[in-house]
Parts: structure tokens; sequence; C-alpha cells
């Protein structure tokens, strides 16, 4: 499971590890949940997610074996059966996305005893964060305007001029990131990562740079079961409670 805040950069470290580290990656078979969003550029239906219209993904809720959650104001669904078939297959599930599907996942009782690698990209470190804090910074504000120029950026590159709906949705989106941050001591690892989506480190020569190249190596390294110095544990109280 790999989760974050939207636009932290789970995407291309994912188009990376395929790119770099291929014989790790050939063995994960993503999870596609059904979203209530339209499509972004370069989204595959089927791929990225089953794009539904937000009265069916709703309908999916009084389905038996289907999570659906509201994240960051969109609906998302995930057929349990999906799951299950893989786990079954023999190939290792690979969810990417925000960390409240996974956290319902590994709540239900049938994955009490299946083994999970639980990894939170974060837009700032352990220390990052204990130097804020001893400073009197107010986290939640920093990380929300920090996450809103990232994905200004990033919508811009998509779709040029910005509408009003497209300004509403990123500030959904970066004000959840403190409440996903929250989560973050619940999952195995934390990565470290200032490179967002929108950074070109991780494509403009063709090689990842920067912290782009540094949460490459721990993902790649935590997943083949190998020491990942980047890599953080918190404790639960690190980033405080809303």
């Amino acid at each position: 499971m790999l989760s974050g805040p939207s636009c932290v950069g789970k995407g291309p470290l994912c188009h990376t590890l395929k790119m770099f580290f291929p014989e790790t990656e050939q063995n994960l078979k993503k999870l596609v949940l059904y979203n209530s969003r339209a499509p972004r550029p370069g989204e595959m239906e089927g791929s990225d997610y089953y794009f539904r219209s937000r009265e069916e993904i709703q309908a999916l809720h009084n389905r038996e074996n289907f999570i659906v959650l509201d994240v960051r104001g969109d609906l998302q669904g995930l057929d349990l059966n999906d799951l299950r078939s893989i786990l079954s297959s023999g190939r290792d599930a690979f969810f990417e996305g925000n960390p409240f599907v996974p956290q319902a996942i590994w709540s239900l009782p049938e994955m009490a005893e299946v083994p999970m690698i639980k990894i939170f990209l974060s837009p700032l470190s352990k220390n990052e964060i204990l130097w804020l804090k001893d400073k009197g910074a107010s986290l939640s504000d920093l990380l929300t305007d920090t996450m809103r120029r990232k994905l200004l950026r990033r919508t811009s590159r998509q779709k040029g001029i910005l509408s009003l709906q497209d300004l509403e949705n990123i500030e959904k989106r970066a004000g959840s990131a403190s409440k996903e941050l929250q989560l973050a001591w619940q999952f195995d690892w934390v990565i470290p990562n200032h490179d967002g989506e929108d950074h070109e480190n991780w494509n403009a020569f063709y090689y990842p740079t920067g912290d782009a190249l540094k949460s490459l190596i721990s993902f790649a390294a935590i997943l083949g079961g190998h020491d990942a110095p980047q890599a953080e544990r918190w404790e639960c109280d690190l980033w405080p409670s809303s």
C-alpha cells in the first residue's frame, strides 16, 4: 500500500519504479478503484480508475463486498472481490492513492492475517516537523499552502487556464493533507519526498534526481525487503490532531 496526500508524488514514483526496477514492479497487480471524478489528461478507464457518476458509485455502497468512501470530495469505491481475486492468484495486490482506503482495508477481519507493506509518502520529514513545531509554526497551515502550490502547478500544466471548479478541487485536496498526515504513523514506513508530481526531478532528464531518486531507491528497497536509510518510522503524536 502506497499512500500520501494528493500531488505528493505517488504517481511518478510508481512510474519510475516500473522503468528502473521492472523486476520488482512486475509482480504488483494494481487495485483499480471506482472514482466519481472526471479523468485527468492521460488517465485511462480501467487502468487508473473506473470512472463512473457519483450516483453510480453511491449505489455500490449498498452492495456486499464494496467499500465506498468520500475522499477529498470525490466518491471512491473498491470491489473487495477484485482484491480477493488478486491475492488468490499468488500476486501482490498493489494500492496507490489516499490513506483512507488502505485504513478501511486493513480494518477488515479477513485481512488480519494477510501480510502487508504499508508505505506513506510525506511532503515533510520527521526532522522538519520537529523543527517547525519547536519554532511554533502552524503545521496545518504550512502543509496546506505547500500542497496548494504543488496542486496549482500540476493542474496548470494539465489544463492551462483553471476553472473555479478546478480551484475548489485544489482547496479540498490541499485542505485534506493535514488529516491524511495524521494517519502516517499507522504505516510501516514514511518516505519524505519534497519532489511532488509537479516537479521536474521525476522525468525532465529521463533519470530521476533529487528527492525523486531518494524516494525511488527507498521504495524499491522496502519492496525488496532491504534497508532503506531514507525511510522513517513516525510516532503517533508526531503530527498534531486537528
